[in-house]
C-alpha cells in the first residue's frame, strides 16, 4: 500500500479533525481542551486528534450517568425487553457500518483489514446481540421458609455505574463485550478506550442516541493514564471492568480502594500450549501458529509457551517455523496480510528487548522471520520469532512478551508437562493436543487456568465464560457469568402474619 493508498483509506473512514467523546449525550471536546494525537502504527503518521479528559469532564461524565438511572427510564421505567430493542438496535447499525469500523480498526490498531472484519467487528456485533437475548431471562428466586408465614425472595439489580477500561489490541470487540452485559442488567457505562487505539469506540459512541439509548447511559471519555485514575477513584463509580495489562491493574486496584469498590479483571497471560506425541500434529502446527502469531503475537491468551513431547518435537517445530514463515507481514489494508504492525514503537523496543535477551539468558533463537524491503527500519512491523531450549526463570518464560515470539519448551512426560505448564505467575489459558480422553481430562482438571482448549486453541464463543485465575485477573466475561459480575443480589423477607 502507498501513502495515497492510505490517505484514500482516512478519507473513507470518515475522520473529522477532532474526534469528539461523548459526555451526557453530547458529541464534544475535553472542557480543558486538551488533545492527543491518534497515531497510525502502519505509518507512525497522526490519523487525527482525540480529547484528553480531565477532571471536569469526568466529573460531569458520572454526574450524567448517575442522573440518567435516577431520574430516566433505563431501569426504573423500562423493563427489560426495552433494553434489548437498544441492544439490538445499536448492533444493527454497527453492522451497518461493518466496513467503515473495521477500516478504523485497521488504521488505528494496525489489525489487518479481512481479520478486523471479521473477528473484532464480527465480535462486536455478536456480544450486542447475545446479551440483549439474555435481558429478559435474568431473574431471582424464591427461597423456602420454616414458617408459612413469611417469604423469601431475591432481587438481581445494577450495580449502578460500571467504568469500563479496555485495552487498544481489539478495542471493538472490548466495547461489546463490555457494553453487552453491563447494559442489558440496566447499568450506565462510561468507556474508557486505551489512549493507543480509541478511534472504534469513539464512532461506536456516534451510533448510541440512533439506537435509542437515553443520554448519559453509555458515555465515551478519551484521555491517558490520568484519565482513568480520575475515573477509578470518583466516588459515583460503583464499579470498575478492566481488561489491561498486569501493571496497571495494580493501579487500578489501589485507586479503586479508596472506595473500596469491586473492580472485574481481565489481565494478561502466558499460556502454555501443550502438544503430546499422539496429538494430530498437522492441526495442532496450524493452530498453535496462529495461537501464538495473530494479531502479532499481542493478543492476552496467546499460546506463548510450547510445551511439546521430546519424541514430535523437532517434527512439529519444523512445521510451525515453516507455517510462520509464510505469514506475510506487512501492510493491514493490503488483502494479502496476516501479520499487521505493533501498536507503537514503544511496544516494539519493549518486545525487541525480550527478544535480544533471550538467548544471553541461554535460550536459541531458532527462528527470525525475515522483512520484506521497507517494513524493518524504522517502522513498527516485526516479523516471528521461535526460540528454543526457554526454560523457567528466563524472561520468555516469566514475562508476558505480547508479541510474536514463541517459546518452545521440550517434556518427558504428563506429569512434568503439567508441572511446567502451571510454572507462573499467570492462568489465563492452556491448550492440550491429544487422541486420549483420559488424558485430555486430567490435564484439564490439573491446568490452573481459566480456559482450557483441547485439540484446538483460541476458539471462543459468545456464551462461554472468559477469564484468568492468579494475576491473569478475577471474574468472568462471556457467557451468562459475565452478567452476573454486573448484578447484585437482593435478598427480601416479607413478613405475611
Amino acid at each position: 500500500m502507498t501513502a495515497i493508498d492510505h490517505q484514500s483509506a482516512i478519507e473513507k473512514a470518515q475522520l473529522s479533525e477532532l474526534q469528539p467523546m461523548l459526555v451526557g449525550g453530547q458529541l464534544k471536546a475535553a472542557d480543558g481542551g486538551d488533545t492527543l494525537p491518534a497515531l497510525n502504527p502502519t505509518t507512525g503518521s497522526a490519523l487525527t486528534t482525540f480529547p484528553v479528559a480531565r477532571k471536569p469532564d469526568v466529573d460531569e461524565a458520572v454526574a450524567a450517568a448517575r442522573k440518567a438511572l435516577a431520574e430516566g427510564p433505563w431501569w426504573k421505567d423500562w423493563g427489560p425487553h426495552k433494553r434489548a430493542k437498544c441492544l439490538r438496535k445499536l448492533a444493527e447499525l454497527c453492522r451497518d457500518r461493518s466496513r467503515e469500523l473495521s477500516r478504523i480498526e485497521s488504521l488505528d490498531v494496525g489489525m489487518p483489514r479481512g481479520f478486523a472484519t471479521k473477528f473484532s467487528v464480527a465480535a462486536l456485533v455478536r456480544n450486542l446481540e447475545y446479551y440483549a437475548s439474555w435481558a429478559d431471562k435474568l431473574y431471582g428466586s424464591t427461597i423456602p421458609q420454616t414458617s408459612t408465614n413469611s417469604l423469601d425472595y431475591t432481587r438481581l439489580e445494577p450495580y449502578g455505574v460500571i467504568a469500563s477500561i479496555i485495552s487498544w489490541n481489539t478495542p471493538l470487540l472490548f466495547v461489546g463485550s463490555k457494553l453487552g452485559p453491563a447494559l442489558a442488567t440496566g447499568n450506565a457505562v462510561i468507556l474508557k478506550p486505551s489512549e493507543l487505539a480509541c478511534l472504534g469506540p469513539l464512532r461506536v459512541a456516534e451510533l448510541v442516541q440512533e439506537a435509542g439509548i437515553p443520554d448519559g447511559i453509555v458515555q465515551v471519555l478519551t484521555g491517558d493514564g490520568e484519565t482513568g485514575r480520575l475515573l477509578v477513584e470518583h466516588e459515583g463509580v460503583d464499579k470498575v471492568s478492566f481488561t489491561g495489562g498486569r501493571e496497571t491493574a495494580r493501579k487500578v486496584q489501589v485507586a479503586a480502594a479508596k472506595c473500596l469498590k469491586p473492580v472485574l479483571f481481565e489481565l494478561g497471560g502466558k499460556s502454555p500450549n501443550i502438544v503430546f506425541d499422539d496429538a494430530d500434529l498437522g492441526r495442532a502446527t496450524m493452530m498453535s501458529t496462529l495461537g501464538i502469531f495473530g494479531l502479532t503475537g499481542q493478543a492476552c491468551a496467546a499460546g506463548s509457551r510450547l510445551l511439546v513431547h521430546r519424541s514430535v518435537h523437532d517434527q512439529l517445530l519444523g512445521g510451525i517455523a515453516a507455517f510462520a514463515q509464510g505469514l506475510q507481514v506487512g501492510d493491514p489494508m493490503d488483502p494479502a496480510t496476516m501479520l499487521g504492525p505493533l501498536i507503537s514503537g514503544q511496544h516494539k523496543d519493549r518486545v525487541q528487548s525480550f527478544i535480544d535477551n533471550g538467548e544471553p539468558q541461554g535460550a536459541s533463537l531458532h527462528l527470525k522471520a525475515e522483512l520484506r524491503d521497507g517494513l524493518a527500519d524504522g517502522t513498527n512491523f516485526l516479523g516471528p520469532h521461535i526460540f528454543t531450549g526457554v526454560a523457567p526463570g528466563m524472561t520468555l518464560w516469566d514475562d508476558e512478551v505480547f508479541g510474536p515470539v514463541l517459546s518452545v519448551t521440550p517434556f518427558d512426560s504428563d506429569e512434568e508437562a503439567l508441572r511446567l505448564a502451571n510454572q507462573t505467575q499467570y492462568g489465563l489459558a492452556a491448550g492440550v493436543w491429544t487422541e486420549k480422553l483420559s488424558r485430555a481430562h486430567k490435564m484439564a482438571a490439573g491446568l490452573e487456568a481459566g480456559v482450557v482448549w483441547i485439540n484446538n486453541y483460541g476458539t471462543l464463543p459468545n456464551n462461554v465464560p472468559f477469564g484468568g485465575f492468579k494475576q491473569s485477573g478475577w471474574g468472568k466475561e462471556g457467557g451468562r457469568d459475565a452478567l452476573m459480575e454486573y448484578t447484585r443480589v437482593k435478598n427480601v423477607l416479607v413478613d405475611l402474619s
